[in-house]
């Protein structure tokens, strides 16, 4: 591992710039930043989620996603580096599709709420579009490899099975959007 942190401060950020994971210094505004900025929020949602009443099997899964989320932040902030793989994108569908197999199919919108856990999921959800989002648009100017997006893409889905599971498990199941409410 590299240098660790004895201090936290280094002043070296006062003038707006901050150091990329090779040293190259860039502006804490840049794509880049944002990119993996918002991808360390999405961590620190997920474990606003886990401080959440949640099952141990989803709670296991969510905690190997923070470490796939640490690993691609890491990715982005050092440029050229890979460190999420094919096989974690294939991963993230295979949990997709063994919770989503015992939910009913969805006819309308839900709501991001059904219960604590379930609306931190929302949140996280929602966090990890957006970092998806800012990772696009890195990509429209700089090389970011297909897996990076492709992981948050299918992140943000399996968020959102989750979140329905977490509504059921919580006993206050799925909030639908009621479209016909302006009209009765």
């Amino acid at each position: 591992m590299g240098n660790r942190l004895s201090k936290i401060y280094t002043r070296t950020g006062d003038d707006g710039t901050t150091g990329l994971g090779d040293g190259t210094r860039v502006g804490k505004d840049s794509a880049r930043v944002n990119a993996y900025g918002t991808v360390d929020e999405a961590n620190s949602s997920i474990g606003v989620v886990l401080a959440a009443q949640v099952p141990d099997d989803i709670r296991a899964l969510l905690t190997t996603v923070q470490h796939q989320l640490f690993d691609l932040g890491g990715e982005l902030c050092i440029p050229g580096h890979a460190a999420i793989k094919a096989e974690d994108v294939d991963a993230l569908e295979r949990q997709l599709d063994r919770y989503n197999e015992n939910l009913p199919a969805l006819k309308d919108f839900i709501l991001p709420a059904g219960g604590e856990a379930a609306a931190r999921c929302h949140l996280a959800r929602t966090i990890v579009r957006r970092a998806e989002r800012e990772t696009v648009t890195l990509a429209r100017h700089d090389a970011v490899r297909p897996e990076a997006i492709r992981y948050l893409n299918r992140l943000s889905d399996l968020l959102f099975v989750l979140a329905r599971v977490l509504a059921r498990a919580d006993g206050q199941g799925e909030v639908l959007w009621n479209h016909e409410r302006r009209h009765a």
